[in-house]
């Protein structure tokens, strides 16, 4: 058995130690005593046994002295306990001290017996004599260590250094048996401390797996095993309708389907192997193939697929919804081909495609993209039509707004923001005449009536008659004579004039109708004896009719459904169409009803145009459309042009050619070839022939008008830059 050194008692002051003396004390385990192997504890056991040999003598000694020292302590704290539980007594039962409790389990403590099936190593050591971990009747500090050179030399000298361990919670160095050495050995091998230990005992079965003739419950079978159950029942039926049709193949189906040549579609269509039901009985619709890569997805594809910097800086200026999604790119090998951004992102979208997305069949149709396209006929068939820059019209200083053929096609009519009007010969080019009315212009239109040759103009909030000088003496005179105003019309109906127009006489011979609102356009009939006039914002006076003979106006309409636009005649029919922005309205005069309603696009109607045969109607609209109505078919547009960038401010037919054209504000004048045919059963043949270009755009404002000629296929077109341009096959 090792010696045990005794408790030392500590003076009540003890001097201070070094900090290296601290660092000393609180060295671990591994640095006390170094167990790297059983061969250096071998060694030191061999160089050491003869120094026991010397000392086990003396060793003997010192333990039976130490013994005999300590048993006398023993016997001393005891009887000192005893006597002081004896005066302490009465104090306890007054309630006064401590508890008889803990005097108990102090004195218990003194002198505890051995725990024989405890494991604990303090259970080996003699019992001492605390409260707690406190030693009695000492104070108990911390001993005084030497320094680094006193350990070294107290090493080197004893022979018991190798095997010496210092306990740090008791402060007292420990010396460690073969025994307990052999027993830290096997512990750091990973082995059981005991030697005698078997890790590998026999297995001792305490279950049986054998079944017992007695079932464990001996109840009665229930009534439910004996009744036919009528889920079993279902499942059944249901297993023998699916082997019935084939969708559970039986073991002879099954040997006859080895039998057969395993054979399949290798270019097959899904759309062949989707037939096969799946076991809900609905057809199987397999998801939507994402589209394979192709030769411009390869890491170095040919140069014929790579993008020239023409191309990436036209991509670069599309919107990004309009961009290629993948741009081809070269490297020289696949190390240098960096991670494909967006393919978390593709991927995330394919899954909820394939998981939100609902599947709908749908039969492949493969169609020839060439026969969709309509066999239209080469516009070098479809002539005579405008073509070239012909004729510019020069003189005006401001934006020429409207313009009107006369109808014998020797004369131009032009109306500008400068507040004149020029009548221009078309041959030459040259301005025969001018009058300065003081506004703008905004409209012109010859009277259809060859016996009188009136040129009616829309300026500001007056209509005015000019005698144009055209014609011969008799002609002039029965011009001034339907516009001069006789006295009985002035007077007459003075509160209906002042409501609607007053009619005045011009000192040139011409006449003038002074308004309420300013006019925006001025309309004849086919006869010559009425036209008609609009104000935007005149409201319930939006619309006025005037007849010449008479020298009276009225209002047709009692209210307007939106904000009138445009008017015209119907050229051999009593009906009226009315433009608001929305919509064309199309009234019977002779009904005094409506006989028809045209839908329009977005936009607001700026144009209109009536074709000469009257069963259909052009519109052009700010939102850069021209639509075809046909108004036999239908109220919505049978075609829709949508060739102008900016909007359609003019529209015209020709009267006998199968031409129309309509001008923008993006400088350009567009030709139609617009064939109608007499049969109803065909629809009209409509083909873009001609861009003509010539006109500056200013101020965002372009071509304003166009008309053509009346007997030739020529084109007329007024600008905002103060030309008028004639355009001539």
């Amino acid at each position: 058995m090792p010696k045990r050194p005794k408790a030392r008692a500590v003076q009540p002051e003890p001097a201070p130690q070094s900090s290296s003396e601290e660092e000393q004390d609180e060295q671990p385990l591994g640095e006390e005593l170094d167990l790297s192997s059983e061969e250096e504890f071998a060694d030191d056991e061999g160089a050491s046994e003869e120094g026991e040999e010397e000392e086990q003598s003396e060793d003997d000694d010192e333990a039976a002295a130490e013994d005999g020292a300590d048993e006398d302590i023993r016997q001393a704290i005891a009887e000192y306990y005893q006597a002081a539980s004896e005066q302490q007594r009465p104090a306890d039962a007054t309630g006064n001290g401590v508890p008889a409790e803990t005097s108990g389990r102090e004195h218990e403590s003194s002198g505890r017996p051995l725990d024989p099936g405890s494991d604990s190593s303090e259970d080996e050591r003699p019992s001492r004599n605390t409260i707690g971990d406190v030693p009695l009747g000492a104070k108990i500090g911390k001993s005084q260590r030497g320094d680094k050179l006193e350990q070294l030399l107290a090493r080197n000298d004893s022979s018991k250094a190798l095997r010496t361990i210092y306990d740090a919670y008791n402060d007292e160095d420990i010396v460690l048996s073969k025994e307990e050495l052999r027993m830290i050995m096997r512990i750091r091998k990973g082995q059981f401390p005991h030697v005698e230990v078997n890790p590998y005992e026999p297995y001792l079965d305490y279950f049986s797996g054998d079944v017992d003739p007695t079932p464990i419950i001996n109840a009665p079978e229930p009534k439910r095993r004996f009744i036919p159950s009528k889920h079993e029942e279902a499942k059944i039926v249901k297993l023998v309708r699916a082997i019935r049709k084939g969708w559970i193949k039986t073991g002879k189906a099954k040997r006859a389907q080895q039998q057969q040549p395993q054979v399949y579609l290798l270019w097959g269509d899904d759309d062949q192997a989707d037939s096969a039901k799946t076991g809900s009985h609905l057809t199987y619709i397999p998801p939507a193939k994402p589209k394979l890569p192709g030769h411009e997805e390869s890491y170095n594809p040919p140069k014929e697929y790579m993008p020239t910097e023409e191309e990436k800086a036209g991509w670069e200026l599309l919107p990004p919804e309009e961009r290629p999604g993948y741009v081809p790119q070269a490297f020289e090998c696949l190390r240098h081909v960096p991670l494909y951004a967006n393919f978390i992102k593709e991927r995330f979208e394919r899954c909820l495609d394939l998981y939100l997305c609902p599947r709908v069949r749908k039969k492949r149709m493969f169609i020839d993209p060439k026969t969709l396209v309509p066999k239209l006929p080469k516009p070098q068939d479809l002539q005579p039509f405008p073509q070239t820059l012909a004729l510019r019209f020069s003189g005006h200083t401001s934006r020429v707004r409207c313009i009107a053929p006369h109808p014998s096609g020797q004369w131009l009519a032009s109306g500008s923001d400068d507040g004149t009007v020029r009548l221009w010969e078309v041959a030459t080019g040259r301005c025969s005449a001018k009058w300065t009315l003081g506004e703008p212009i905004m409209s012109v239109g010859w009277c259809p009536n060859a016996a009188l040759q009136l040129l009616g103009a829309a300026v500001g909030k007056r209509l005015v008659l000019l005698l144009s000088g055209l014609g011969g003496e008799e002609v002039e005179a029965a011009a001034r004579a339907a516009c001069k105003v006789p006295a009985a019309a002035a007077a007459g109906g003075e509160q209906q004039q002042q409501q609607l127009a007053r009619w005045e006489s011009r000192p040139d011979g011409g006449l003038e109708l002074h308004t309420q609102h300013p006019v925006r356009q001025i309309t004849w009939h086919a006869r010559g004896d009425y036209f008609a006039s609009v104000a935007p914002t005149g409201a319930t006076q939006a619309v006025l009719v005037h007849q010449l003979s008479r020298h009276s106006t009225q209002n047709p309409f009692r209210k307007n459904r939106g904000r009138v636009q445009r008017v015209a005649f119907h050229p051999l029919k009593p009906f009226f169409f009315v433009a608001t922005q929305n919509a064309v309205r199309i009234y019977n005069l002779a009904k005094q009803a409506l006989a028809k309603k045209l839908l329009g696009g977005s936009g607001v109607i700026s144009a209109m145009a009536v074709h000469p045969s009257g069963d259909h109607v052009i519109v052009g609209s700010e939102d850069k459309r021209l639509a075809w109505y046909d108004l036999d078919l239908s109220t919505s547009p049978y075609k829709a042009l949508r060739y102008h960038s900016y909007a359609v401010r003019g529209a015209a037919f020709h009267s006998t050619y199968p031409l129309f054209a309509s001008s923008s504000d993006d400088g350009t004048a567009h030709v139609f070839h617009g064939r109608v045919y007499a049969d109803l059963m065909t629809n009209p043949l409509i083909v873009p022939v001609k861009i003509l270009r010539g006109h500056k755009v200013v101020d965002s404002a372009g071509v304003l008008d166009c008309a053509f000629h009346p007997t030739q296929p020529w084109l007329f077109t007024a600008g905002a830059d103060g030309d008028v341009l004639l355009f001539c096959n």
